[in-house]
């Protein structure tokens, strides 16, 4: 049996057609986009449909989007870049995010903190959500940003970000939202969010890795984290990496297309595999954040009185995740589960199934039948 790749959250394939949109640009289109002759001006106008495509993923405009190389890259330009404005100047700055953030996010305020600013986590419901109480305890009169995800990667919870958003409209506070793991699999409009940055980062979406962009609400200022030129609207020095940022922009078209279509099958898929599992297995099966909306492609689910990382030894055809470590706290089981109060014991038993285009129904059925059969032969 060839293997299943479940662990869609991780990464995603190159889509075919992305693959083809980059291989000019691996030889033919080999200058940089900033010089005054006829090759680099036609390089720089395949720059900027690329921009415009990611633009038109968000509903942005062109000039609120700058490249980056990572989503992580991105969070860290949007964090740093509000923060380093405030330390230059001297002024308080306190820094929200909460208990369920990738490191990309988490790290970077605590490097922050480490520079001088003051640095809030805000707990989660035990489904996962940051509610509006809790960030409304947060807030404090030398606020200045608040961090929160849209998705996360674990569970494939969706936090209400319109709601946070509002009451940092209320405060006159900056929101940042990593949507890495959201853009592609749900529609994500940064406008009709009510969030001044957004990160997205493309082999989220069938695109190429070392491709990622931020969305800067129009007026939004930040200072740039990396120095030595004016590219990506002096945002961001150095040579400009067409290659994966032209890949990004057809990835960008491709999902954009696609994504209630996509959605609706992985709905299906996810469902069908859950089904066949808790119907198969007779001990209680509990899937994570399932009382709330969650991308439709993820389950987090917990197999009783096992532990995930030795039932995925004992099925090497299935590619999938244990625990994330990529988050608040880091450490052997999951910080994501640990902020919803789920015990130790099923934090250990957790594993992640994440779902993609190429995800078929046979697979799913082969998925359930290897599962049942490792979890039935690690109770006996």
């Amino acid at each position: 049996m060839k293997s299943i790749f479940l662990d869609y959250n991780a990464t995603t394939p190159i889509a075919p057609s992305v693959q083809e949109a980059m291989l000019p640009y691996m030889a033919e289109y080999f200058a940089c986009p900033d010089g005054i002759y006829a090759r680099s001006r036609a390089i720089d106008e395949s720059l900027e449909d690329a921009r415009g495509q990611v633009a038109h993923l968000l509903g942005a405009t062109s000039d609120e989007i700058v490249f980056c190389a990572s989503g992580t890259e991105s969070c860290n330009q949007a964090i740093k870049g509000v923060a380093y404005g405030y330390l230059a100047q001297r002024k308080p700055c306190h820094i929200i995010i909460s208990a369920i953030e990738h490191a990309a996010v988490a790290q970077t305020a605590s490097h922050c903190r480490n520079m001088g600013c003051d640095v809030s986590i805000v707990p989660v419901d035990r489904h996962g959500i940051v509610t509006a109480d809790a960030l409304l305890q947060a807030i404090r009169p030398d606020t200045q940003l608040v961090s929160i995800m849209l998705a996360n990667d674990e569970t494939g919870v969706i936090q209400p970000i319109s709601e946070l958003a509002k009451i940092c409209q209320e405060h006159e506070l900056l929101l940042h939202s990593d949507a890495c793991q959201a853009a592609g699999k749900i529609h994500v409009n940064p406008k009709q969010l009510g969030v001044d940055l957004l990160s997205i980062s493309a082999h989220k979406f069938y695109g190429p890795k070392g491709a990622a962009a931020l969305y800067v609400k129009e007026g939004t200022s930040l200072q740039p984290i990396i120095h030595g030129g004016g590219a990506e609207h002096s945002l961001r020095a150095g040579a400009e990496n067409v290659l994966a940022w032209v890949g990004m922009g057809k990835a960008a078209n491709l999902v954009g297309r696609s994504i209630d279509a996509a959605a609706e099958k992985l709905t299906q898929l996810s469902r069908r595999l859950g089904h066949r599992l808790m119907e198969s297995i007779p001990e209680p099966i509990v899937i994570h954040g399932s009382q709330v909306e969650r991308i439709p492609n993820t389950l987090c689910i917990n197999f009783p009185k096992v532990s995930g990382q030795e039932l995925l030894r004992r099925v090497p055809e299935i590619c999938a995740a244990t625990s994330c470590s990529d988050t608040v706290g880091g450490g052997n089981t999951s910080p994501v589960l640990g902020a919803m109060g789920i015990s130790e014991t099923d934090k250990r038993g957790t594993i992640r199934l994440s779902l993609g285009w190429y995800t078929s129904e046979e697979e799913i059925d082969q998925a359930a039948d290897l599962l049942i059969h490792a979890w039935e032969s690690l109770r006996h």
